[in-house]
């Protein structure tokens, strides 16, 4: 059974779209901002106007990043790419809907509680400092952790890695294909970050945050349904709206897998509601 938890009174549900309107799209670790094509196409269909920057030093083809990423990018730091975003939502006439994936749904967190972002949506989210992420987590990001000298380097993942911990549900052609489209080299630092609470702060109680949407996938092997619904509970210490959805049978892959749809739909509706 899908799992909808919400807390807060939501206000008179307004149109998803508008020439106004406006959606930032943050990616995730491994990944280029075109994880985020179909989600574009879908929100773009509703009327929003969307961006999807890349991080910092990121902003190259697959081609480039694979052959000879910046080695700038091995110091990249969680609060640096959050300084990055919290930049470009300045720089817009209107404050944006802000969507993030993974390592981008901790930066949405992070902005919102900034006081940036009309509202945010955060989808199997790395957890902010304070919620422990739990040992699947962690032997996930073990490959990372594990590699001498990790915290200073630029890392990549393997395939056998991507078929087991995001892309499970995917056959093995189409698994291929999808490494081949959006898999790119990281900055091992950030999950260290993560892993000992460095640099991922939010104020849980901040009253004044605006609305956010925490997703879970049932079958993520990276990031735990468990651990989303843990990070749900924390933001509760505010009166700030939040609201909790588990979609069941999906894995970390959930915004290009089949049934993406559902997620994206799930996703623009609750924004114009709240």
């Amino acid at each position: 059974m899908t799992d909808v938890i919400e807390r807060g009174e939501p206000s008179e549900p307004a149109p998803p779209g508008g020439s106004s309107t406006g959606a930032i799209f943050i990616h995730g670790a491994w990944l280029t901002p075109a994880s985020w094509e179909l989600f574009r196409s879908r929100y773009t269909a509703c009327g929003y106007t969307c961006l999807a920057p890349a991080w910092p030093f990121e902003d190259l083809t697959i081609d480039e990043l694979r052959r000879s990423p910046p080695p700038e990018l091995a110091g990249l730091t969680i609060g640096r790419i959050v300084d990055h975003y919290a930049a470009l939502v300045r720089q817009l006439p209107k404050p944006p809907l802000l969507v993030g994936h993974s390592f981008g749904g901790l930066f949405v967190q992070m902005l919102l509680d900034r006081g940036l972002g009309t509202a945010g949506v955060a989808i199997d989210p790395v957890p902010p400092r304070g919620v422990w992420p739990g040992f699947t987590s962690l032997r996930a990001a073990l490959p990372v952790l594990s590699t001498w000298g990790g915290w200073n380097r630029i890392l990549t993942m393997t395939p056998a890695r991507f078929a087991r911990d995001l892309a499970q549900s995917l056959g093995v052609d189409e698994r291929q294909a999808a490494y081949d489209r959006y898999i790119v080299p990281t900055p091992g630092r950030i999950f260290y970050q993560a892993a000992l609470g460095i640099g991922s702060r939010v104020d849980y109680a901040n009253d004044r945050r605006a609305p956010l949407l925490l997703i879970a996938g049932e079958r993520d092997r990276s990031i735990r349904a468990s651990v989303v619904r843990t990070t749900y509970r924390r933001h509760l210490r505010s009166v700030a709206e939040t609201s909790f959805k588990l979609f069941p049978g999906r894995t970390h892959w959930l915004i290009l897998e089949r049934g993406w749809e559902e997620v994206a739909d799930y996703t623009i509706e609750w924004a114009a509601g709240h």
